[in-house]
């Protein structure tokens, strides 16, 4: 598959390049594996020579051994004798740096924890002392978020706020998976959309490995994930075994209740048996894996509120394949598929939900978007989404079949809304059906 969108990033990459030229810039590029965070660089430095470090899982010696390797070659410098220390070569760097502009990227960098961690003490040392006469460009990026985090968010961490760009990369927008779509299948229907968008969640290595292997629909994307050599089977051990260390049964256990539609704090501890206060606060907080939602203008912090995995990828592998794993040990691989079949209106109609409010967020047109039910559970709005500066509302109900969708009742479940919160007050009303074909 070629490479889709990135316009914003590569642009901003290539506006920091310029900058380095005159001062030093130090960047920190962020998000989940598999989001193409060093393919972006790539792509955005093509062209341009840069010294690219690995920080893979050797020795420090070893490691400054693959280092000063790639100096030698990209610079056409010779270094004498050994250097064992990734700080000596970090130095001798940004020293060179004062006379020629350099562009490093250092890919995995939370690696250095395990390979020394006074690697980070030490480089702060020499940004400090040297990045006001430098011409450097530095880049960073690592996949496991929660390490990173530390690394630049944590004021107990030598790193802390060095940086001088912090980049997320998010997943596709929605309007980039209907661009892949038209252009690897041509015309497609919503079905297939919706699928891509289910299976995925714009993750692009996600999209490339379904678009290179032709699985363009609903079913030959099942098929494809689904088979006995995906290596979807194992992405979700792959992606958090690292992130979560020992304690990661827990953490899949609570999180494969989560996909399951059971999303209270109290409703998990029932079905579990055990005080998970901790563990949601750190999915939340730390890994980024788990939201909180409360209904719009809920006025305690700590009623109605339900928890949902962010990731639309890690939703569909807790859902099935975590959960049914004893059938993948025994090889009925085409059992789980009649399953994920069975329950694939449902699951994916609360994805519809989903990708349109992905849409209206995509849009930059509203001021606060949200959903709303009552504590009683009775009265329920899938979207509202709010300009508080044209003073308007939309009401929004979302289904697979939009023929089933009554904007009479909708237009009930506002009244009550408003009601009760009194939270547009005044504003103009408007009340939207939502279905497939809107996609």
């Amino acid at each position: 598959m070629k490479f889709f969108d990135r316009e914003t990033e590569t642009a901003l990459l290539r506006e920091i390049d310029e900058k380095s030229h005159h001062t030093a810039q130090f960047t920190v590029i962020t998000g989940r594996r598999r989001i193409g965070k060093t393919s972006l660089v790539l792509k955005a430095y093509d062209g341009i020579e840069f010294l690219y470090f690995f920080v893979s899982k050797k020795a420090e010696a070893e490691l400054c051994d693959d280092f000063k390797n790639e100096i030698e070659r990209k610079l056409g410098l010779k270094i004498v004798g050994r250097i064992v220390k990734f700080h000596e070569l970090f130095e001798y760097l940004v020293e060179l740096s004062k006379t020629r502009h350099l562009i490093i990227f250092i890919d995995e960098f939370q690696e250095f924890l395990r390979v020394n961690p006074s690697v980070y003490s030490d480089m702060q040392r020499i940004w400090d002392v040297n990045k006001d006469g430098a011409k450097l460009n530095l880049i960073v990026c690592g996949s496991v978020n929660s390490l990173i985090n530390k690394i630049f968010c944590d004021n107990k961490e030598p790193l802390y706020a060095r940086q001088t760009t912090f980049m997320k990369i998010n997943p596709f927008r929605t309007s980039v998976l209907k661009d892949i779509l038209a252009e690897y299948c041509g015309e497609y229907d919503m079905e297939d959309l919706l699928a891509l968008y289910t299976f995925t969640g714009g993750v692009p290595k996600y999209v490339e490995l379904l678009i290179d292997n032709q699985a363009f629909a609903k079913d030959t994307m099942i098929d494809y994930i689904l088979r006995p050599e995906s290596v979807f089977l194992s992405e979700g051990k792959n992606l958090l075994i690292e992130e979560f260390g020992r304690d990661y049964g827990i953490y899949f256990t609570v999180l494969s209740k989560i996909a399951c539609g059971v999303n209270s704090r109290t409703e998990i501890e029932t079905e579990i048996g055990k005080e998970i206060g901790g563990y949601l606060s750190k999915l939340e907080t730390d890994y980024g894996v788990i939201e909180k939602k409360q209904p719009l203008f809920e006025k305690s912090p700590n009623k109605n509120v339900k928890y949902f995995i962010t990731d639309n990828f890690l939703n569909f592998w807790f859902r099935f394949v975590f959960k049914f794993n004893y059938m993948l040990e025994i090889n009925a691989h085409d059992k789980l598929k009649q399953i994920v079949l069975r329950d694939y209106n449902v699951f994916s109609g609360f994805m519809l939900e989903k990708y349109f409010m992905q849409r209206f967020v995509e849009s930059g047109s509203y001021t606060r978007l949200g959903f709303w039910r009552d504590r009683k559970g009775e009265n329920e709005i899938d979207i509202i989404a709010a300009d508080e500066l044209s003073q308007t509302v939309s009401f929004c109900e979302v289904k697979r079949q939009k023929s089933r969708i009554s904007l009479d009742i909708l237009k009930s479940k506002a009244a009550v809304f408003n009601h009760s919160t009194a939270g547009f007050k005044g504003f103009q009303e408007n009340f939207v059906a939502l279905g497939m074909e809107d996609m």
